[in-house]
């Protein structure tokens, strides 16, 4: 198959090898599954924007262009039109306790502590719970901080992995009704009830507490602040995804099924669409982004963007080939139109042209797979995660320097 990239404008993206690639009719879906595009063939042609013209229309040539003017650009144009602006940094006043340990966790083989963030430094306060479980073994460790959803996995501690697990639901709700309790709610300006147009949502929040455990993972000696992996599922997959795009401490961001707002282009109309994903959670993105309800392709940025963001740091995404409703393929090509940005920086990105067999992983820099079955996290999603950290962490030198320092 030729690649659809090489000689032709980038802006102009017509959808014609999905069709000889994917069964062009609606798959067997399971009963009640929510009413969608399923058809591959009745999928639109549709225009991409070019991730390297800037909005002026000046052509980005080079890596300190892409970093200087045009990666801004673009992140400001997702804040203000489908996240919504963060309203708040690190806050001056935040502290954080230790609030238990088990030097014994797991009948003997890690370690666990509670550690909860104060956000204006009182108990009394807005506040967060981080679930800290760490391998015995010479420290400190790289780690993986799971947003919301998550469990010590055994695989991660026997990799060599630390594991933080943020309680993001404690800063906010996910619910419409629940702003005024929120994270959101404490940063807003007196009197103020509901955020604006262009400030954060739901999603926007969780993003904004992951950047605060990060700030605590880089005062812990226990932790190596340089090697942390983000991850996030579903829709705290589109949390973790837009926190790794904006806050670059983090190594390595793992999006797992995170559907519409994640990791996928939005413009093919396929499963979740905007409409759907604003009517069903109108609280999860800003206001601004459901003017794009009926009208997608006036929408000034898609997903293949925010995956650019990431470069050059890697980026894994994780697809299920019956997750219809979250469009694999959409994230296939999310991810395939990003590379321009990482061969920039000499990268080598997706590095395939074709849609990958199932439970094939690919990719350099941008790692991808679509394994069997549905909406979830598995066993097998976990064995690619960790190769793909191990392989950029270089952990093999890195275990052999731990086993020296005993």
């Amino acid at each position: 198959m030729k690649n659809i990239l090489a000689g032709r404008p980038f802006f102009v993206l017509w959808i014609l090898f999905a069709k000889c690639l994917l069964l062009a009719a609606e798959p067997p879906l399971p009963p009640n599954y929510p009413q969608a595009l399923y058809d591959e063939s009745k999928v639109p042609a549709f225009t991409l924007p070019d991730p390297l013209v800037m909005q002026s229309g000046e052509k980005v040539t080079d890596a300190s262009m892409w970093m200087e003017k045009r990666r801004p650009e673009l992140l400001a144009l997702f804040q203000t039109e489908v996240y919504g602006r963060t309203m708040a940094g690190r806050p001056e006043k935040m502290t954080w306790k230790l609030t238990a340990a088990d030097p014994n966790a797991l009948n003997g083989r890690a370690i666990s502590k509670k550690v909860v963030l104060y956000f204006d430094g009182t108990e009394a306060g807005p506040s967060m719970q981080m679930d800290i479980t760490l391998p015995k073994q010479s420290r400190p460790v790289p780690m993986y901080m799971l947003a919301e959803w998550g469990s010590v996995l055994p695989e991660i501690l026997d990799r060599g992995y630390g594991i933080i697990i943020c309680k993001l639901t404690q800063i906010q709700a996910d619910s419409p009704d629940r702003c005024t309790d929120s994270i959101r709610a404490f940063f807003a300006p007196p009197g103020q009830k509901e955020p604006k147009p262009d400030e954060w949502g739901a999603i926007g929040a969780w993003a904004w507490g992951l950047s605060r455990a990060m700030d605590y993972v880089q005062t812990d000696p226990d932790m190596d602040a340089e090697k942390v992996c983000l991850h996030g599922f579903s829709r705290f997959g589109k949390a973790a995804i837009w926190a790794g795009a904006q806050d670059t401490r983090f190594a390595i961001t793992f999006s797992g099924e995170s559907g519409c707002g994640g990791a996928v282009l939005v413009r093919r109309g396929f499963g979740e669409t905007v409409k759907a994903v604003n009517s069903r959670f109108p609280h999860w993105f800003c206001g601004n982004f459901k003017k794009y309800n009926d009208n997608v392709n006036a929408l000034p940025v898609d997903w293949h963007e925010l995956i650019a963001l990431y470069a050059p740091r890697p980026v894994y995404i994780a697809v299920a080939a019956e997750d219809y409703w979250g469009d694999p393929y959409g994230s296939f090509l999310a991810a395939k139109y990003a590379e321009p940005v990482y061969k920039l920086f000499g990268k080598t990105g997706l590095g395939v042209d074709e849609w990958p067999a199932v439970n094939t992983p690919v990719g350099d820099y941008i790692g991808f797979h679509n394994r069997t079955g549905g909406h979830g996290q598995t066993p097998y999603d976990w064995q690619q995660y960790l190769n793909f950290s191990d392989r950029h962490f270089r952990r093999n030198e890195y275990q052999n320097k731990q086993q020296t320092q005993r």
